[in-house]
Protein backbone atom coordinates (compact mmCIF):
# COMPACT_ATOMS: atom_id res chain seq x y z
CA UNK A 1 0.00 0.00 0.00
CA UNK A 2 1.15 3.49 -0.81
CA UNK A 3 0.37 7.15 -0.20
CA UNK A 4 1.35 10.28 -1.67
CA UNK A 5 1.18 14.07 0.21
CA UNK A 6 -0.96 16.36 -1.42
CA UNK A 7 -0.60 18.82 -2.70
CA UNK A 8 3.58 18.68 -1.58
CA UNK A 9 3.21 21.89 -0.16
CA UNK A 10 0.33 24.12 1.22
CA UNK A 11 -0.80 26.38 3.36
CA UNK A 12 -3.55 23.82 4.98
CA UNK A 13 -0.57 21.13 5.26
CA UNK A 14 -0.09 17.76 3.74
CA UNK A 15 -3.24 15.96 2.92
CA UNK A 16 -3.01 12.08 2.17
CA UNK A 17 -4.24 10.52 -1.07
CA UNK A 18 -4.39 6.64 -0.91
CA UNK A 19 -2.67 4.85 -4.47
CA UNK A 20 -3.25 2.01 -6.00
CA UNK A 21 -3.12 0.57 -9.38
CA UNK A 22 -6.69 1.54 -10.06
CA UNK A 23 -5.72 4.72 -9.44
CA UNK A 24 -2.62 5.76 -11.41
CA UNK A 25 -3.71 6.32 -14.53
CA UNK A 26 -5.89 9.44 -12.77
CA UNK A 27 -2.18 10.40 -11.35
CA UNK A 28 -0.84 10.13 -14.87
CA UNK A 29 -2.94 12.00 -16.50
CA UNK A 30 -3.42 15.03 -14.43
CA UNK A 31 0.39 15.50 -14.45
CA UNK A 32 0.42 15.40 -18.42
CA UNK A 33 -1.87 18.42 -18.75
CA UNK A 34 -0.32 19.58 -21.74
CA UNK A 35 -1.07 17.19 -23.79
CA UNK A 36 -4.85 17.38 -23.07
CA UNK A 37 -7.36 18.05 -25.85
CA UNK A 38 -7.57 21.75 -25.85
CA UNK A 39 -6.07 21.85 -22.66
CA UNK A 40 -9.38 20.47 -20.74
CA UNK A 41 -10.06 17.63 -18.90
CA UNK A 42 -13.06 16.15 -16.60
CA UNK A 43 -12.29 14.16 -13.63
CA UNK A 44 -15.06 12.09 -13.09
CA UNK A 45 -15.49 9.91 -9.91
CA UNK A 46 -17.75 8.86 -7.69
CA UNK A 47 -18.55 10.11 -4.49
CA UNK A 48 -15.54 10.21 -1.41
CA UNK A 49 -13.46 9.38 -3.96
CA UNK A 50 -10.66 11.77 -3.97
CA UNK A 51 -12.04 14.09 -6.43
CA UNK A 52 -11.84 17.50 -4.90
CA UNK A 53 -8.95 16.85 -3.34
CA UNK A 54 -7.04 15.44 -6.44
CA UNK A 55 -8.42 18.88 -8.24
CA UNK A 56 -6.71 21.37 -5.67
CA UNK A 57 -3.51 19.55 -5.40
CA UNK A 58 -3.78 19.99 -9.77
CA UNK A 59 -4.46 23.34 -9.01
CA UNK A 60 -2.36 24.85 -6.28
CA UNK A 61 0.51 23.34 -8.18
CA UNK A 62 0.19 25.73 -10.91
CA UNK A 63 -1.05 23.49 -13.67
CA UNK A 64 -3.87 24.74 -13.88
CA UNK A 65 -7.19 25.56 -13.05
CA UNK A 66 -9.83 23.39 -11.58
CA UNK A 67 -13.50 23.91 -11.35
CA UNK A 68 -14.85 21.82 -8.69
CA UNK A 69 -19.04 20.22 -9.13
CA UNK A 70 -18.29 22.29 -12.90
CA UNK A 71 -21.95 20.74 -13.87
CA UNK A 72 -23.20 22.52 -11.49
CA UNK A 73 -22.15 25.80 -12.56
CA UNK A 74 -24.67 27.77 -14.96
CA UNK A 75 -23.82 27.11 -18.31
CA UNK A 76 -22.86 30.60 -19.73
CA UNK A 77 -20.09 30.42 -16.63
CA UNK A 78 -18.70 27.23 -17.44
CA UNK A 79 -18.16 28.71 -21.21
CA UNK A 80 -16.60 31.85 -19.99
CA UNK A 81 -14.60 29.94 -17.76
CA UNK A 82 -13.46 27.61 -21.09
CA UNK A 83 -13.12 30.58 -23.04
CA UNK A 84 -10.68 32.41 -20.49
CA UNK A 85 -8.57 29.16 -19.74
CA UNK A 86 -7.82 28.90 -23.67
CA UNK A 87 -7.66 32.50 -24.02
CA UNK A 88 -5.07 32.61 -21.19
CA UNK A 89 -3.16 29.31 -22.48
CA UNK A 90 -4.03 27.34 -18.58
CA UNK A 91 -5.24 24.08 -18.39
CA UNK A 92 -8.69 23.53 -17.26
CA UNK A 93 -9.82 20.77 -15.13
CA UNK A 94 -13.44 20.22 -14.35
CA UNK A 95 -14.43 17.82 -11.74
CA UNK A 96 -18.19 16.04 -11.25
CA UNK A 97 -19.26 13.05 -9.79
CA UNK A 98 -20.99 12.36 -13.19
CA UNK A 99 -19.32 11.65 -16.83
CA UNK A 100 -20.19 14.61 -19.73
CA UNK A 101 -22.68 12.20 -21.07
CA UNK A 102 -24.95 12.07 -17.94
CA UNK A 103 -24.87 16.40 -18.12
CA UNK A 104 -27.69 18.56 -19.17
CA UNK A 105 -26.63 20.89 -21.68
CA UNK A 106 -28.28 23.25 -23.72
CA UNK A 107 -25.57 25.41 -25.07
CA UNK A 108 -24.29 23.42 -28.25
CA UNK A 109 -21.05 25.32 -28.23
CA UNK A 110 -20.27 24.29 -25.11
CA UNK A 111 -21.73 20.54 -25.38
CA UNK A 112 -18.84 20.42 -28.22
CA UNK A 113 -16.16 22.01 -25.63
CA UNK A 114 -17.00 19.57 -23.14
CA UNK A 115 -17.30 16.45 -25.65
CA UNK A 116 -13.81 17.12 -27.28
CA UNK A 117 -12.35 17.30 -23.35
CA UNK A 118 -10.60 14.42 -21.78
CA UNK A 119 -12.29 12.34 -19.36
CA UNK A 120 -10.24 11.02 -16.33
CA UNK A 121 -12.29 8.57 -14.55
CA UNK A 122 -11.28 7.12 -11.22
CA UNK A 123 -12.79 3.46 -10.76
CA UNK A 124 -13.96 1.41 -8.38
CA UNK A 125 -10.65 0.91 -5.62
CA UNK A 126 -8.40 -2.75 -6.47
CA UNK A 127 -7.40 -4.63 -3.52
CA UNK A 128 -4.54 -2.67 -2.47
CA UNK A 129 -6.32 0.69 -2.71
CA UNK A 130 -8.92 -0.91 -0.73
CA UNK A 131 -6.56 -1.98 1.86
CA UNK A 132 -4.96 1.37 1.93
CA UNK A 133 -8.23 3.38 2.35
CA UNK A 134 -9.45 1.32 4.87
CA UNK A 135 -5.90 1.77 7.24
CA UNK A 136 -6.12 5.31 6.29
CA UNK A 137 -10.02 6.07 7.53
CA UNK A 138 -9.15 3.60 10.40
CA UNK A 139 -5.78 5.86 11.28
CA UNK A 140 -7.52 8.62 11.15
CA UNK A 141 -9.97 6.91 13.66
CA UNK A 142 -6.91 5.86 15.86
CA UNK A 143 -8.50 2.71 15.33
CA UNK A 144 -5.90 -0.74 14.86
CA UNK A 145 -6.69 -3.14 12.19
CA UNK A 146 -4.19 -6.33 12.17
CA UNK A 147 -3.10 -8.25 9.48
CA UNK A 148 -5.60 -11.06 10.21
CA UNK A 149 -8.77 -8.44 9.98
CA UNK A 150 -7.41 -6.81 6.95
CA UNK A 151 -6.81 -10.22 4.87
CA UNK A 152 -10.80 -11.15 5.98
CA UNK A 153 -12.03 -7.77 5.20
CA UNK A 154 -10.60 -7.16 1.70
CA UNK A 155 -12.05 -9.98 -0.42
CA UNK A 156 -15.50 -8.77 1.23
CA UNK A 157 -15.65 -4.94 1.37
CA UNK A 158 -17.87 -2.78 -0.70
CA UNK A 159 -15.94 -1.91 -4.04
CA UNK A 160 -17.06 1.60 -3.40
CA UNK A 161 -14.28 4.54 -1.98
CA UNK A 162 -17.79 5.28 0.04
CA UNK A 163 -18.63 2.42 1.15
CA UNK A 164 -15.34 1.54 2.45
CA UNK A 165 -15.32 4.97 4.50
CA UNK A 166 -18.94 4.16 5.98
CA UNK A 167 -17.81 0.19 6.84
CA UNK A 168 -14.80 1.97 9.00
CA UNK A 169 -17.26 4.22 10.59
CA UNK A 170 -19.02 1.05 11.52
CA UNK A 171 -16.55 -0.56 13.07
CA UNK A 172 -15.68 2.53 14.95
CA UNK A 173 -18.71 2.34 16.56
CA UNK A 174 -18.76 -0.89 17.10
CA UNK A 175 -15.76 -1.10 19.23
CA UNK A 176 -16.58 1.83 21.23
CA UNK A 177 -19.63 0.19 22.19
CA UNK A 178 -18.90 -3.01 22.97
CA UNK A 179 -15.67 -1.30 24.66
CA UNK A 180 -13.45 -4.57 22.74
CA UNK A 181 -10.70 -4.23 19.82
CA UNK A 182 -11.28 -4.78 16.35
CA UNK A 183 -11.48 -8.74 15.50
CA UNK A 184 -12.81 -10.88 12.75
CA UNK A 185 -16.20 -11.60 15.01
CA UNK A 186 -16.57 -7.70 15.06
CA UNK A 187 -15.90 -6.90 11.65
CA UNK A 188 -18.24 -9.75 10.58
CA UNK A 189 -21.13 -8.01 12.52
CA UNK A 190 -19.87 -4.60 10.81
CA UNK A 191 -20.51 -6.09 7.10
CA UNK A 192 -23.16 -7.67 8.46
CA UNK A 193 -24.98 -4.58 9.78
CA UNK A 194 -24.02 -2.75 6.45
CA UNK A 195 -25.71 -5.53 4.43
CA UNK A 196 -29.15 -5.46 6.49
CA UNK A 197 -28.12 -8.70 7.30
CA UNK A 198 -26.88 -8.50 11.14
CA UNK A 199 -28.80 -9.22 14.19
CA UNK A 200 -28.06 -8.42 17.57
CA UNK A 201 -26.66 -10.84 20.00
CA UNK A 202 -28.91 -11.75 23.03
CA UNK A 203 -26.76 -10.98 26.07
Amino acid sequence: MSQIALPLVTARGAETVVLGPSLAPVIEALQASDRWPFRTAILAGPARSGKSLLARWFAESGAGEAIDDADTLPENDLFHRWNRAQADGHPLLLVSNRAPGAWTIALPDLASRLGSALLIEICAPDDELAAGLMVEHATRRGLGLNEQVMAYLVPRIERSHAGIETLIETIDRLSLERKAPVTISLVRDALAERSGEFQPRLL
